[in-house]
């Protein structure tokens, strides 16, 4: 009989939870509150890529200083600025302290972030996942189920409003999910701060004997990041708009079953890497799944376009919680923080420059984005199966190795 998840996994997972349902309503908020502001459609690209740029940014300063600093209190401290967030954008402030607060890292344009808390969950469930992705499907489960809710309470809140303070009041919803964000952090044990034999190395720290397996990963992650750049949720909006004049309602239910689907295809992931591994999971899943992400670009009516959008989350999303288990595998645990903090940061980087690439795509084509996306990340996939394959990381074995023992140095 599987064990249950420990105490602390479920504070993790409450956290990731919590967290999602806060981004997945202040996702649809922020939007709002940038028209109801008047805002240009270039000061509003400027802005969220500050907020990409600082998850980044913040994710690097984790990885750099969590392990020194301790894990649990850079949780604690990460939920309470996401507090302190929330009772500043709450007042209704001048734009430009909009800039700064994204830059903290406590915002995101994902209901799923992949920021400095994630960083520090990511590295923390570790501790109990021993390269299975058990944890990491519940953990991913949660956030999108939760951010699910969140983005149908958002638009149940604010439709019909069009005055602007009432519209920054609703970032308050933050205090409350970083109260308690901050609450799990300190009931966290000590089992999830570095291991004590490690700790006496610890000082800024850096990747070591690792690093050469975390570059390529970074490298790898980075271009299936770009791919999806191309093919985000609000690019899907508008083309779904675009192309098959399609309502809000529409779109509104059919996102929520998109993240409905999410949640439950990351439970499964782990299930699949337990039978055939990791790896396998990852490209079995994924590389079919961007055949139908491009195949979308053909679809003549929206009903069949849609059904290929759930099809393709299916398979796309369980690539979610095996990777981060790969990451946590392969490396030591020294180096797990400042690993987390670069494979989420090299995802993060290149996301700002996609939407701009995918404008000039669409002067070819209103659907060449999503052709070009399903190329680009199928390459990815293949990529990473032939670059784990010369490490010896395609097996069974792979996905059930404890993370402690497993070597990638004598492989790099």
């Amino acid at each position: 009989m599987r064990q249950p998840l420990s105490r602390d996994t479920r504070l993790l997972v409450t956290g990731q939870a919590v967290r999602g349902l806060g981004y997945g309503f202040t996702a649809v908020v922020l939007g709002d509150q940038l028209a109801a502001r008047g805002v240009g459609a270039l000061e509003a690209g400027v802005l969220l890529a500050s907020l990409i740029a600082g998850s980044a940014l913040m994710s690097l300063v984790v990885g750099a200083f969590a392990d020194r600093f301790g894990r649990r209190r850079s949780y604690g401290l990460f939920f309470l600025g996401v507090a302190v967030a929330g009772v500043i954008l709450a007042s209704d402030p001048p734009t430009w302290l909009f800039f700064v607060v994204a830059l903290t890292g406590t915002l995101s344009t994902d209901v799923v972030d992949n920021g400095p808390a994630t960083t520090l969950e990511q590295v923390m469930l570790a501790t109990e996942d021993g390269g299975t992705g058990r944890v990491y499907g519940w953990y991913n489960a949660a956030g999108a189920a939760f951010g699910a809710l969140g983005a149908l309470g958002a638009a149940s809140v604010h439709l019909g409003s069009s005055v602007r303070g009432t519209h920054a009041m609703l970032f308050g919803a933050l205090v409350p999910v970083g109260l308690v964000g901050a609450l799990a952090a300190w009931g966290l044990s000590r089992a999830v701060e570095v291991p004590r034999l490690a700790n006496a190395r610890v000082g800024r720290t850096r990747l070591g004997p690792s690093r050469h397996v975390v570059h390529r990963l970074s490298a790898l992650f980075a271009v299936d990041a770009a791919g999806g750049g191309l093919a985000t949720a609000s690019f899907l909006s508008y083309y779904f708009v675009s192309r098959y004049g399609v309502s809000l309602t529409a779109l509104g239910w059919l996102f929520f079953g998109v993240s409905i689907t999410q949640a439950l295809s990351v439970l499964v992931a782990p299930l699949l890497a337990r039978r055939f591994g990791l790896v396998e999971t990852m490209v079995g899943t994924h590389l079919p799944s961007n055949v139908l992400l491009a195949a979308m670009a053909f679809a003549p009516s929206f009903r069949l376009a849609a059904v290929l959008l759930i099809a393709k989350t299916t398979l796309s999303q369980m690539d979610v919680p095996t990777r981060q288990a790969l990451v946590m595998s392969v490396i030591t645990p020294p180096e797990r923080s400042q690993a987390a903090a670069v494979t989420n940061a090299a995802r993060y980087s290149v996301r700002p420059v996609a939407p701009l690439i995918g404008g000039a795509l669409q002067s070819l084509g209103l659907g060449v984005p999503l052709l070009v996306a399903g190329v680009v990340k199928g390459g990815y996939d293949l990529a990473l199966w032939r670059w784990a394959r010369q490490l010896g990381l395609r097996s069974r074995e792979m996905s059930a190795r404890s993370p402690q023992r497993a070597k990638p140095e004598e492989n790099s």
